[in-house]
C-alpha cells in the first residue's frame, strides 16, 4: 500500500512504476522446462545427464558464455575464465547453475518424485519482446544440448 500511494503521488501506478524499472535495468524473464524419461532406466539416463553436465562444464549455451558454475552437490563455484574455485557455503543438494553473458543463467536439477529433469532459465532483454525471444532461443538450445545426451 505505501508503494501505491506513493507512486499515486507521482502521478503513477505500480504499473507505470514497474515499466520504468524494466527500462531502467533491463526485461528480464524466466522459464522453465523439463524432460521426463520412464522407468529405472529414465531415472540412471538422468543421473548420466546430471554426471555429464557436472564433469563436463559447456563453455557455452548457446549463444551465451558459461562464466562460472556452480555444483551444490560438490559446494564449488568455479570460475571457468580463471579457474579459481571458491565454496557455495549451501547445502547438499544434486543442483547445477551456470551464470551466463549477458545476465544469463540456467539451473539443472532432477525432480524429487518422478523421473523427469528441470531446465530453470533466465534471459535479460532490451524490450519484452527481445526478451522473450532470448528466452525461447535459450530454451531451444537447453533442449537441444540435453537431446544430444539422451
Amino acid at each position: 500500500c505505501e508503494a501505491a500511494a506513493y507512486y499515486k503521488s507521482q502521478g503513477k501506478t505500480l504499473w507505470d512504476a514497474m515499466l520504468d524499472m524494466y527500462e531502467k535495468y533491463g526485461y528480464c524473464i524466466d522459464a522453465i522446462q523439463s524432460v521426463s524419461l520412464k522407468g529405472i532406466e529414465g531415472l540412471a539416463k538422468i543421473q548420466e545427464i546430471m554426471n555429464t553436465l557436472r564433469e563436463n562444464t559447456p563453455a557455452k549455451i548457446g549463444k551465451y558464455e558459461v562464466l562460472s558454475a556452480r555444483d551444490y552437490k560438490k559446494d564449488t563455484i568455479k570460475n571457468l575464465a580463471t579457474g579459481e574455485v571458491t565454496t557455495t557455503g549451501l547445502p547438499n543438494s544434486n543442483v547445477l547453475y551456470y551464470d551466463m553473458s549477458d545476465s544469463a543463467w540456467l539451473c539443472v536439477r532432477p525432480s524429487g518424485t518422478e523421473p523427469k529433469v528441470k531446465f530453470y532459465y533466465g534471459v535479460k532483454g532490451t524490450s519484452l519482446e527481445d526478451a522473450q525471444k532470448l528466452s525461447k532461443e535459450l530454451g531451444e538450445e537447453v533442449l537441444a544440448m540435453i537431446n544430444k545426451m539422451l
